[in-house]
């Protein structure tokens, strides 16, 4: 059995093996939808789920490792009254196109605005540099997170 942290929720999961990959925990035990397999090898990032604020990729994550952490995905980022402030900038900018990368994006997007309400143009790319975006949406994602940090220090200063 793995306990496991998730959205704020605590599950106990039969899993057969806890070695095995998070994402297909998560996907497959939990339905949850966010984290997406993409290339399954960790080179995409689409799976990417934060642990204890960190974004990491959950398709070479194993079960175990993240016992007892605080994971958070997609679906508990925010909520659709309140969204996080990369989730209503993604929407504001129409930062999407097919949603491949959208998962990854936000989720290192929003670990960044999370520790940097401020970031550089520099530093939005340096934390969204190994995500592939198939669909070629760069230019409104880097709108999407500039837009997300304004949105961030508006809620900050009140």
């Amino acid at each position: 059995m793995a306990q496991l942290i998730v959205n704020g929720r605590h599950y106990e999961v039969a899993v057969p093996d806890p070695a095995i990959w998070l994402l297909y925990v998560l996907r497959n035990d939990l339905g949850l939808s966010g984290p997406k397999f993409g290339c399954g090898l960790g080179q995409c990032w689409s799976c990417t789920v934060l642990v204890n604020g960190i974004p990491v990729r959950s398709c070479v994550m194993s079960t175990d490792f993240v016992e007892g952490k605080a994971i958070t995905t997609l679906e508990g980022l925010g909520t659709p009254e309140a969204p996080h402030p990369v989730q209503q900038a993604f929407l504001e900018e129409q930062a999407m196109q097919c949603g491949y990368c959208a998962n990854g994006m936000i989720l290192a997007a929003a670990a960044l605005i999370d520790s940097n309400p401020n970031p550089s143009d520099q530093e939005i790319a340096a934390a969204l540099d190994r995500h592939l975006c198939r669909c070629g949406s760069h230019g409104r994602i880097l709108r999407a997170v500039r837009r997300a940090a304004e949105i961030a220090r508006q809620r900050i200063a009140g």
